[in-house]
């Protein structure tokens, strides 16, 4: 039987805009709750993809400020707001984020104001709907509960002078997924991943020609290593140890690294249960971690 706890890759990607692997965004469906982590590009086309109302979502949850994260929002944001099966919420906008959440929403207000004008006149849509209801948080702990569904962020480390950035533990009737957001590797998401059902952690990896290129290490020492993945998986031991995020750097020369080549470098330090995450792969947490994609959901 399928479970009533399941996590959606929506996106697995980077700031390349490679029609495989959209922008980072993750779906967490507990019991009658839905959650997103990040909203990167194309959030909302995966969302329509699934059969998941737009409108529907409970709360956007953001990890850090960076772009590739948050191009998505006004996306979700508006065109969950329109009359149609698509879209339709019947509330304001939920967000929750660290400081800075609020100042984000305010300006993407401000830019879409004309655009909301309209539509309230010309289609008679709810301005409060439109509304966004914006909750800062700048410290570990939990941010968002509702019902068994109990969500908190933690901090990661994701370089000097990327902060704030936070990680997220989801835990829904006893059960845990942990979603690392971008970081190098990092103590606090071993903490929280520890004994996991499922562990989602970001990584990066570049071709060794290219590594002594200052841009190339800027990159990578931003991020986590296959060998650092694997690891934190191997000291957190998940049911499920999955990758996304998966930044794979590349020359106009020099290729880049394939996902065999992912696995290889990953099973250095983890030998235990292991999956490279891809655009609408799930995970159904019950008695086991089931791996499934957009045709098996129900």
């Amino acid at each position: 039987m399928p479970s009533d706890f399941r996590v959606t890759l929506l996106g697995t990607g980077t700031p390349i805009p490679r029609p495989d692997r959209f922008g980072p965004s993750t779906l967490i469906e507990a019991g009658d709750h839905t959650v997103l982590i990040d909203a990167g590009r194309g959030a909302a086309v995966r969302l329509f993809q699934l059969g998941v109302p737009i409108g529907r979502i409970d709360a956007l949850l953001l990890t850090h400020f960076h772009s590739d994260h948050t191009v998505g929002i006004p996306d979700l944001w508006l065109t969950g707001w329109l009359s149609s099966y698509f879209g339709n919420r019947r509330r304001p906008f939920n967000v929750i984020g660290p400081v800075g959440t609020a100042k984000l929403m305010h300006h993407l207000e401000s830019a879409y104001a004309h655009d909301i004008e309209i539509r309230v006149e010309d289609e008679k849509l709810e301005r409060e709907h439109v509304a966004i209801t914006v909750k800062e948080f700048d410290e570990d702990g939990v941010i968002h509960q509702t019902g068994d569904l109990r969500v908190l962020a933690f901090t990661v480390d994701h370089g000097e002078a990327i902060k704030p950035a936070y990680g997220y533990r989801v835990e829904y009737q006893g059960r845990v997924a942990v979603i690392s957001g971008d970081t190098r590797y990092n103590a606090n998401v071993l903490r929280h991943g520890a004994g996991a059902d499922l562990l989602v952690h970001e990584v990066a990896m570049a071709p060794p020609e290219l590594l002594g290129q200052a841009h190339i290490q800027r990159i990578v020492n931003h991020h986590t290593s296959p060998q650092e993945a694997g690891r934190m998986f191997a000291q957190a031991r998940p049911r499920m140890a999955a990758l996304t995020h998966l930044v794979m750097l590349a020359s106009d020369t020099v290729a880049a690294p394939t996902i065999d080549e992912l696995i290889t470098a990953t099973r250095e330090t983890y030998a235990g249960p292991l999956v490279i995450g891809e655009d609408l792969m799930s995970f159904e947490i019950g008695e086991s971690v089931t791996i499934g994609n957009l045709k098996s959901r129900p």
